[in-house]
């Protein structure tokens, strides 16, 4: 890990705060998504030689020390716009990955749908063929930056009962009338909602990779971005244990700082065993998809976010143990912290899919 990369976007972070606090709960916040451009944050995501896995971790792990919000910005940016920039027609690069970079523009990736989440393959938007191009139609749910992005990276069925070797990906621009959405209230306050295609016409350039390889181009991203979401987690652990060991310093029971009491300080070092540990995997995973071990990179991701997000949700709740009453004053940190720290060890795959991955890969040679 470079702790200077990590440093940066935490410094960075910092200034972003008051935009994300000033920011419409449940909609997308465009100022802070400019931020993170203006801030270069976004450029490195987008850079035309790839950003590495290594090089992702860090700036998540920093922004998600101090500003959760602009975390999540940046990565549902980058989650919908990499697949452009990775698998995208010329014409289709040309026009959106300017406006990606910068921020003017806002991304989406659209997989989810509302009987196929964790079994992505049966997705049942349906892409009908239109002269040399498609007719998209059917329902999009739990998207994040929907229904207010711009462009879409959407999956849909190009042919009838071939599972996930039958879905092709798309490049599909938000603007037009065949497209309707709403946003859905969430317990975190970001911007998620559904969309609901209504033939859609999308030509072929618009065509991400090739036809029916939609799953190669959201294997290429998911497994960028999943080591990631483990970096994600770990900063936000990271904010939660500094936040307890602080007040467990300061804080006095019986004539005594807490932090003398076994009950309190072992919670704490087995918070920070957890963390080190799942630093760890986290960058190994980074550097195995860096280093091109397509072998290895699928299980080490699963582990590295199974276990990043699942200590995130330990430590925020020890922290909270620590804090007592003070913890759960709506506007705290920690407060905010147990809203965010939910929701990522369900997107981008579950914790009971990450073990069904690792349980997979575990057992493929061995049975």
């Amino acid at each position: 890990m470079d702790p200077s990369l990590v440093a940066e976007a935490s410094q960075i972070g910092e200034t972003l705060v008051p935009l994300a606090e000033a920011g419409t709960p449940g909609r997308v916040n465009r100022e802070l998504v400019m931020a993170l451009g203006g801030a270069g944050l976004l450029g490195k995501v987008f850079d035309e030689s790839g950003v590495t896995a290594r090089e992702l971790c860090q700036i998540r792990q920093g922004l998600a020390r101090v500003c959760p919000e602009a975390e999540t910005a940046l990565a549902v940016q980058g989650l919908g716009g990499v697949p452009i920039l990775l698998s995208g027609s010329d014409s289709i690069k040309q026009a959106w990955i300017p406006q990606l970079r910068s921020g003017s523009a806002v991304a989406a990736f659209a997989l989810t749908e509302q009987e196929a989440g964790s079994d992505a393959a049966s997705i049942a938007m349906q892409a009908n063929p239109d002269g040399d191009g498609y007719r998209l139609s059917g329902d999009k749910v739990y998207i994040s930056n929907a229904p207010d992005a711009d462009i879409a990276t959407v999956f849909a069925r190009t042919t009838e009962g071939a599972r996930a070797r039958g879905v092709s990906a798309f490049a599909v621009p938000i603007d037009d009338e065949a497209i309707s959405g709403e946003p859905i209230a969430m317990v975190s306050p970001h911007a998620i909602g559904r969309w609901t295609f209504d033939g859609v016409y999308v030509g072929p350039e618009q065509v991400l990779g090739s036809i029916d390889e939609g799953f190669r181009v959201a294997m290429a991203t998911l497994d960028l971005f999943r080591p990631s979401v483990g970096a994600f987690a770990l900063g936000m652990a990271e904010a939660a244990l500094s936040l307890a060991v602080a007040h467990a310093r300061s804080r006095e029971a019986f004539g005594e700082p807490i932090a003398s009491f076994q009950g309190v300080s072992h919670q704490l070092a087995d918070v920070r065993v957890e963390i080190e540990a799942a630093e760890h995997l986290v960058y190994s995973a980074a550097a195995a998809y860096d280093e091109g071990d397509t072998d290895g990179i699928t299980g080490k991701a699963a582990m590295a976010k199974l276990y990043a997000t699942e200590t995130a949700q330990h430590a925020v709740d020890v922290a909270i143990q620590v804090l007592g009453a003070r913890g759960l004053e709506a506007d705290s940190t920690l407060a905010h912290l147990y809203r965010e720290v939910r929701a990522p060890r369900i997107y981008e795959g579950t914790s009971e899919i990450q073990r069904n991955i690792i349980a997979r890969e575990l057992f493929r040679d061995r049975i």
